[in-house]
């Protein structure tokens, strides 16, 4: 009988550990396996999202870069902008590259640290937009020529400020309102038959309005070919900078101008202006 309880005792011990080691079955594995799938599917999508975000964020932060910089460039050298020559104070045209907005602008700055001899603080400056061939996109051009000479829009060393414009415009300010050009663009002058005085024809503006097109994601449209558009919609950036001399002209003008009508005004009948008192 002992031996009996034993032999059972035994096999109740051998069918525990076989049960112990018993494996997955199919059902188990499918269901471990789909889930192991969802969730390696799932950490492929956020690690390819954040790489695409990293991308992003690398490319808009060298376009702010160069916008930066082209923006300083440009409120630096209009602020301290004088006359260009004896007849063209401020030329800016307005002018289109096919469906690019593409301003010239043209004037001379103090804006400029003499390097060579003969040099002094004045430079002529010119900001337009050029086409690459090779690539297909525009960039910022600025043109200096610290020696005067009889073509002041033309000669002097031109530098790139900037790449991946989609577009350059400026607006000119006269106190009263906006214009598109500045200057006699079309070298015609005033009209005899025109009654209206316009200020933009001659003399600075008192301030100037930039704004600049960048395209904000330029990689993504060399991949997608030279003649393609951006998908991503344009980073637009604006600012104005002001012209302190033409300010500072405006003021002596109409300090001139009141000193001269305070002078030519007629005093009292049998007053002389010399013994005039204020009441």
């Amino acid at each position: 009988m002992p031996l009996v309880l034993a032999r059972g005792a035994h096999r109740e011990n051998r069918a525990r550990i076989l049960q112990s080691r018993r494996g997955f079955t199919l059902i188990e594995l499918v269901i471990s396996t789909a889930l192991m799938a969802v969730i390696l599917g799932s950490a492929y999508l956020c690690l390819r999202a954040a790489v695409a975000s990293q991308k992003l964020i690398d490319t808009r932060e060298e376009v702010l870069q160069n916008a930066r910089v082209a923006m300083a460039l440009l409120s630096a050298d209009l602020r301290a902008a004088c006359p260009l020559s004896k007849t063209i104070d401020l030329l800016g045209m307005h002018r289109m590259l096919g469906e690019v907005e593409a301003d010239n602008l043209d004037f001379a700055t103090h804006n400029y640290s003499p390097r060579h001899l003969r040099e002094g603080d004045w430079c002529e400056v010119s900001y337009f937009l050029d086409k690459d061939a090779k690539s297909g996109s525009f960039s910022l051009w600025r043109r200096r020529d610290p020696t005067p000479d009889d073509e002041p829009l033309a000669g002097g060393n031109r530098e790139e400020i900037a790449q991946n414009l989609l577009g350059l415009k400026f607006e000119y300010y006269d106190g009263f309102e906006w214009f598109d050009e500045w200057g006699d663009v079309e070298g015609r002058g005033k009209q005899n038959n025109s009654l209206k005085e316009r200020s933009n024809l001659a003399g600075l503006p008192e301030a100037v309005r930039i704004t600049l097109a960048f395209d904000s994601n330029p990689r993504a449209t060399k991949a997608a070919g030279a003649e393609s558009t951006s998908p991503e919609p344009p980073l637009i950036l604006q600012t104005v900078a002001r012209l302190n001399l033409a300010a500072a002209a405006a003021r002596s003008t109409a300090s001139a101008s009141s000193t001269n009508s305070a002078a030519a005004s007629p005093s009292q009948p049998g007053q002389n202006p010399s013994e005039m008192r204020s009441p």
